[in-house]
């Protein structure tokens, strides 16, 4: 396989997952606006979106004052032309990438991924309302689903199918990490009030905005503990949001694809498996859970670095030594 079709595989689902999940965290919000605590203002509750997808520098360049209103951060981080991580943006490049790579994946799949850009792209031409973005959003997990669904049961299990799987659970590692990082630190900043009574609201809305509600309620009958939650979020095997499926699944990708040889992407692997082996959520959060989920976003990074050293620039070296313009 050609890198330059390897990489278009990885980024096509990478920027179809961050679309889903940057819905998924905006449409918790938007559904939890009116059972908000009465003091809790704009900003308090929209300012923490922006904290989780890393646009906060973004923001204050494209509103100098620094006001954070539920409008403004819709529109940045649904429609914002000029935030390349807004859910406007990562479909279109997923689209883009999607019709690079059209004779790897079924046509379903292109069929579903082509009209589903064109139907969001007239959609957001006009402003978002708060009022009509649920709606939106829900519309977006279903398309993405019906996307991911058809890969699952048309495409062959080979290369390409080892990146396009590789790019959704990396991507999904990274966003859950980030959710719960934010989310954690401003729910029980006071390590000691673990295992206290909680706001079920709050931590209800955290295991939404990951699709683990249910899920955690059916494993875990003593209501939501903070520690229950990190054990579930973290090391659950078998929540297709925890990190260690993440990690599981991105294993199981890269054997389907096969390593370089002395590559770096297997010592990145070994560095992120070690960092979840033989941890307890009670361990994670005596050493501080900001400081092992920092320490996994970082690994993580390394391994996106990896992999493009390793497989996505290939097509440039190779191209340089028989003298053609990459």
């Amino acid at each position: 396989m050609l890198s330059r079709i390897a990489e278009s595989l990885y980024w096509m689902s990478r920027n179809l997952e961050r679309a889903d999940d940057t819905a998924r965290i905006l449409d918790i919000n938007v559904r939890h606006m009116l059972e908000a605590d009465e003091g809790a203002t704009e900003e308090m509750q929209w300012r923490p979106l922006l904290t989780i997808v890393d646009a906060d520098e973004p923001y204050l360049e494209r509103h100098p004052d620094g006001q954070v209103t539920v409008q403004r951060v819709i529109r940045f981080l649904t429609q914002g032309p000029d935030y390349p991580s807004s859910l406007y943006n990562s479909l279109r490049l997923a689209r883009e990438n999607a019709r690079v790579v059209r004779d790897r994946i079924s046509q379903e799949m292109w069929e579903a991924i082509n009209e589903f850009w064109l139907a969001t792209d007239r959609h957001l031409q006009a402003k978002l309302q708060p009022w009509r973005a649920a709606e939106f959003y829900a519309y977006v997990h279903r398309e993405v689903a019906l996307f991911f669904g058809l890969s699952q049961s048309t495409m062959m299990r080979g290369e390409a199918y080892g990146f396009t799987a590789l790019g959704s659970l990396q991507e999904r590692a990274d966003m859950t990490a980030r959710i719960l990082d934010v989310r954690y630190h401003l729910l029980l900043p006071d390590l000691t009030l673990v295992g206290s009574p909680l706001d079920y609201y709050q931590w209800g809305a955290l295991l939404k905005s990951l699709s683990g509600f249910e899920a955690y309620r059916r494993k875990y009958h003593a209501g939501i503990r903070p520690i229950d939650v990190v054990e579930f979020v973290l090391l659950d095997p078998a929540y297709p949001r925890s990190l260690r499926y993440c990690l599981d699944g991105m294993e199981r990708a890269l054997a389907r694809i096969g390593y370089l040889p002395d590559g770096a992407v297997p010592a990145r692997m070994q560095a992120l498996r070690e960092h979840l082996a033989d941890v307890s959520p009670r361990g994670v959060l005596e050493q501080g859970l900001h400081e092992y989920l920092e320490r996994f976003l970082t690994l993580l990074a390394d391994l996106t670095g990896a992999l493009q050293n390793d497989y996505f620039e290939a097509h440039m070296a190779d191209a340089a030594d028989a003298g053609v313009e990459a």
